[in-house]
């Protein structure tokens, strides 16, 4: 089996759950304003959820570049560092020009799949990469087209996916650490105090989002410091 075909065949199951969740984006986008193909060309340029999420609910007002800035910085820098930690693993062919076109198609998802090969060659991430874009991508279409259609009790119950997939992430990692755990309460209390504080409410919800997420990633790295191993160790 080519490492083209082996990708892309490990790239089905994240191209099926990227076409539910997405679906749920192109939904949220009709609901903040959108036409159908602005919705569409975000998702292909961009292809991240949460920075989706929060790119579509400051850009309805306008004029906040700076906000846009910060928060997109905020939320897609973690793609950065996985960038980073999967070049340990690629093959000497996977360089130059190849690492700056396909690492647009760093994800979560995708990051972790590639993470299990013993080397990753830029054939094998082509095909990873073909069926979680097409799945981002062609869910946005649907959802965008079908937010005119469905009615309003279907439309917010469908919006609450795209959350639920951010749960999904992260609790199964909570439950076995109490140290992530402990981090996403704070996280989760912290973002609260921007909903229900009244001299927090005007913060706008991009500055307060990269605001959570910053202070508690710093808290997380304060309380439960990983040590490193001693050499020999």
């Amino acid at each position: 089996m080519s490492a083209f075909v082996r990708g892309m065949k490990k790239g089905i199951p994240i191209g099926v759950g990227y076409l539910s969740v997405s679906f749920t984006f192109g939904i949220m986008a009709i609901a903040y304003g959108f036409d159908w193909w602005q919705a569409v060309i975000i998702s292909m340029t961009t292809l991240t959820s949460a920075g989706q999420l929060a790119g579509i609910g400051i850009m309805v007002i306008p004029g906040q570049y700076i906000e846009m800035l910060i928060s997109q910085l905020t939320i897609n820098l973690r793609y950065s560092f996985m960038s980073v930690s999967l070049s340990q693993k690629t093959s000497s062919e996977f360089r130059g020009i190849k690492r700056w076109l396909l690492g647009f198609f760093m994800t979560d998802e995708i990051f972790a799949v590639a993470s299990d090969e013993e080397e990753v060659t830029s054939v094998f991430f082509v095909g990873l990469s073909i069926m979680p874009f097409l799945g981002w991508t062609f869910g946005t279409l649907l959802g965008s087209l079908l937010g005119n259609i469905l009615p309003s009790a279907i439309m917010n119950a469908l919006c609450l996916a795209i959350y639920g997939m951010f749960v999904a992430i992260v609790a199964p990692r909570a439950r076995s650490s109490k140290a992530i755990l402990t981090v996403v309460l704070f996280a989760a209390a912290l973002h609260s105090l921007f909903y229900y504080l009244p001299f927090l409410k005007t913060v706008s919800s991009g500055i307060a989002i990269s605001i959570s997420a910053i202070v508690s990633a710093v808290f997380g790295a304060v309380a439960f410091p990983i040590r490193e191993q001693e050499d020999g160790v």
